[in-house]
């Protein structure tokens, strides 16, 4: 996933890399205390020890610092699994989303960012490009699954990876019911079954 180097995404080496490390867990931290409102690229820098001009010079906005959060989350994502089986790989993906949005920290920054996306075109296009990246690294196992017979020829395998973790990311902004193991299984276990029955095909 590419996203404008302006806001600090060039993957860098050395003392870059560490001030970027630094910066990214600062801006989460407060992200996590204090939400959008709370983001300040001063307190940001002041956590992570750096300079203030570094920080305003290579990330500007607290925009462009949301969008690289984003970007450093799609990097560090675990990627897919590949067991044999549709429904397994799908279960995998629907207790990985879980996990993420049950972790006190990773659900508090997600909330944050879908919050300011909302509201903020840049940050609204850096989370579309993550989920993209996402679904785009699981359709691998929709893929595999058409080639193996368990799903029909032109079953769109983006459409059932969404399918997967859309009622999960509904629990988590809209009814606010639990999330658990059970829940992500159910949520593969539709998905699968509705790709089987050629749901959808293109």
């Amino acid at each position: 996933m590419e996203l404008e180097s302006r806001y600090g995404t060039v993957r860098p080496g050395g003392r870059t890399a560490r001030v970027r490390a630094a910066v990214l867990q600062a801006a989460g931290d407060a992200l996590v205390e204090h939400g959008l409102d709370g983001l300040d690229l001063a307190d940001v820098a002041r956590r992570a020890e750096v300079g203030k001009t570094t920080v305003y010079r290579r990330w500007s906005t607290t925009t462009g610092l949301i969008a690289d959060l984003l970007v450093d989350m799609a990097e560090q994502s675990t990627p897919r699994t590949d067991s044999g089986s549709l429904d397994e790989d799908l279960r995998a993906n629907a207790r990985l989303v879980v996990r993420t949005l049950t972790d006190p920290r990773q659900g508090a920054l997600f909330k944050a960012m879908i919050a300011a996306a909302t509201c903020d075109e840049r940050t609204a296009a850096a989370l579309h490009r993550f989920y993209a990246t996402r679904i785009e690294e699981w359709a691998g196992c929709v893929e595999a699954a058409v080639e193996r017979g368990e799903v029909p020829e032109g079953t769109d395998p983006h459409e059932v990876i969404r399918a997967v973790s859309a009622p999960l990311y509904y629990r988590l902004l809209a009814s606010g019911d639990p999330l658990d193991e059970s829940v992500a299984d159910r949520a593969a276990a539709a998905a699968a079954t509705a790709a089987r029955a050629g749901v959808y095909r293109a």
